[in-house]
């Protein structure tokens, strides 16, 4: 099992239905190590770049949004790092599947996602889906001197987050 490190986002809608301490608990309940914790107001530009591998589909300007905060009016999200063996794959086996009618119901999505009236899809919180995405995300959110391990990365943190 590699040890590796893993980005978790709980995102506005979660905080807003007041979820966050039951994802986060759920999450701590996989023993592995945090190593950053903060809360991140999120600009446009960080939620862009964020999303930029479904960048030109046709949900990307409503994604970018909720994760702004924008659907929920909550200006901000719950950035995590966890570190540990197959940390990606454990958290996303609890994350559960991204839409949350096709989750595991006791996964954390299936547990707390829903689809509004609206059609708009609450999946409680980001999860890193693989280790490259992980190793992406990762800088994206977190300055090397904010997380509490040194990464096995050349990549560089951005200056906005």
């Amino acid at each position: 099992m590699a040890e590796q490190a893993t980005l978790v986002l709980i995102k506005p809608d979660a905080i807003r239905r007041g979820l966050a301490g039951a994802v986060l608990s759920r999450v701590e309940g996989l023993q592995l190590e945090l190593i950053g914790a903060k809360a991140v107001r999120v600009s446009k530009e960080l939620a862009e770049e964020h999303y930029q591998p479904i960048r030109g589909k046709p949900f990307f300007d409503e994604t970018v949004e909720y994760l702004q905060g924008k659907l929920h009016g909550i200006a901000y999200v719950l950035a995590f790092v966890f570190w540990g063996p197959d940390a990606v794959a454990r958290v996303r086996q609890i994350a559960g599947a991204t839409h949350p009618e096709q989750a595991d119901p006791a996964s954390l999505r299936g547990a707390f996602g829903r689809m509004t009236t609206s059609g708009l899809m609450e999946n409680v919180l980001h999860a890193s889906s693989d280790p490259a995405e992980a190793e992406r995300e990762i800088p994206l959110w977190f300055q090397p001197h904010e997380l509490l391990r040194e990464l096995p990365t050349g990549r560089r943190a951005r200056a906005n987050a």
